[in-house]
């Protein structure tokens, strides 16, 4: 671990193991209270000198970060696909996104303003400033293991906060290396953290303590409750990035072979293993049956196995737990009426023995009572869901209590635009699988999270705005 600048080593470990092949990727070193506490005492100390820098100093740092990521994108590509089991394709854009990142805020640094009001005495003068919030606490998943750390830290960063990360016990070395490149560039101790160890004795610490102004977290709606309850008691400020169950609808004047490809994109990164991909497919009935065929040659061509191979498509799932989990969803559906298109297993053989891989599946005859329909998949799973009519889409879309992202494709100009004004979700990608760029906010409503990351809404989450009012003499 990595508190105040220095390498820290402790007496126990936890090793990291490929979800492909489990064999060992590496090994991390876990702290507890006591180093937690340093990590926060550290971040406080180094924060007046940090939030007092000049913003183009913080940029310069920024860039220089960038870089050096750059100058080792295969090797952290390599790492997150060795420690997850993402395709290195998708390891590869998650890189590249992490650069941007530290890029866009590099120039997003600069552009803190802000406001003169005006008064309603002749005699007075009011204006606002932005200042950095304080010490942050990160909270971040194993699915996007740096990519995410990045969405933390680039603004934090930017805006005069200090910081101390907590990554996922699945995937932590990508964070380890990332914090290799902190150390190069030379950020002053304290700055920056690293904290692994049991969760909630570590998230503990950062909710007690009064030093800690903002929690930040990406992961479970359950464990973001949670912590928004316990953030009320020092009113600290959190960003919530939460569970998604995004609907996908396919209505009857899209261009088909768009949409599959949409389809494909949304549902298969990562092995479905995103809180943004498609979970629910709802395809018009004029033309499922059109849809459904070709999305079986679709899948059926899709290669499946580890993550480093040549033309790899779909990767394993990142562990027993989850690999279980979506059989279960599976298995639910199909006891319910649901007919398996293609899939519905989990894949054995040498090649796939040591692994936790499931087959692309592709379910039909879904009803609404099953878990598919209800809970998120997080896992190669498609439900096919018929329906007939705009309003009634809309309805099924809307029934849920999730809120992060939908997609939809039509070619119809005034469907663009009633469709996206009534989904309820933070994100809406139209025609689009992917909406998600470092310049646009990308956040949900309902219990799929609160506030925004990424664009300049993200750095205003690590922002407070303070009134100045000075009263003088003609």
């Amino acid at each position: 671990m990595y508190i105040n600048g220095e390498w820290l080593q402790t007496e126990k470990t936890l090793q990291v193991n490929n979800p492909a092949t489990n064999e060992k990727v590496g090994e991390v070193f876990l702290v507890g209270k006591k180093e937690t506490e340093s990590a926060v005492q550290a971040a406080k100390s180094a924060f007046d000198e940090w939030s007092q820098l000049p913003a183009e100093k913080r940029a310069k740092y920024l860039r220089a970060i960038a870089d050096k990521i750059k100058e080792r994108r295969n090797e952290f590509a390599e790492l997150i696909t060795k420690e997850m089991g993402k395709a290195l394709p998708y390891a590869k854009g998650e890189v590249k996104q992490t650069v941007d990142y530290f890029n866009w805020y590099a120039e997003e640094a600069r552009r803190v303003y802000g406001e003169t009001i005006p008064s309603s005495h002749p005699q007075q003068r009011l204006t606002t400033v932005k200042q950095p919030i304080g010490v942050v606490g990160a909270i971040t998943p194993w699915n996007f293991p740096l990519s995410m750390a990045a969405r933390k830290f680039a603004p934090a960063l930017a805006a005069g906060c200090t910081i101390i990360l907590k990554p996922a016990p699945e995937a932590p070395l990508s964070s380890m290396e990332l914090f290799k490149v902190f150390d190069e560039v030379g950020l002053p101790n304290g700055v920056v953290n690293l904290v692994l160890g049991e969760a909630e004795e570590i998230a503990r610490v950062f909710m007690e303590s009064g030093d800690v102004r903002k929690i930040t977290f990406t992961g479970s709606t359950e464990v973001g409750k949670l912590l928004i309850r316990q953030s009320a008691d020092t009113v600290k400020k959190v960003s919530m990035e939460l569970g998604g169950h995004a609907p996908f609808i396919v209505f009857e004047d899209a261009d088909i072979d768009l949409a599959i490809d949409g389809i494909m994109k949304s549902k298969f990164a990562s092995s479905g293993q995103q809180c943004v991909c498609a979970n629910r497919i709802y395809v018009h009935d004029s033309i499922f049956d059109e849809v459904s065929a070709q999305l079986k040659e679709k899948v059926a061509a899709l290669k499946v196995g580890n993550g480093l191979e040549k033309d790899t498509n779909v990767g394993p799932l990142v562990n027993s737990e989850g690999l279980n989990k979506v059989h279960d969803q599976v298995v639910d559906a199909v006891n319910k009426g649901a007919s398996v298109l293609h899939g519905g297993e989990r894949l054995t053989g040498e090649e796939y023995d040591n692994g936790h891989f499931y087959a692309p599946t592709i379910l039909t005859d879904i009803k609404e009572d099953m878990k598919v329909v209800n809970e998120e998949t997080f896992g190669p799973v498609i439900p096919l869901i018929r329906f007939t009519t705009e309003e009634e889409v809309i309805e099924k879309a809307n029934n849920t209590n999730y809120g992060l992202a939908s997609y939809f494709y039509t070619n119809d100009l005034g469907r663009m635009y009633r469709v996206s004004e009534r989904l309820e979700y933070g994100m809406v990608g139209v025609n689009d699988p992917a909406p998600f760029l470092v310049q646009a906010p990308f956040g949900g409503v309902k219990e799929s999270g609160l506030g925004k990351e990424g664009s300049f809404y993200g750095l205003e989450e690590y922002l407070e705005t303070k009134l100045v009012s000075v009263r003088f003499n003609r």
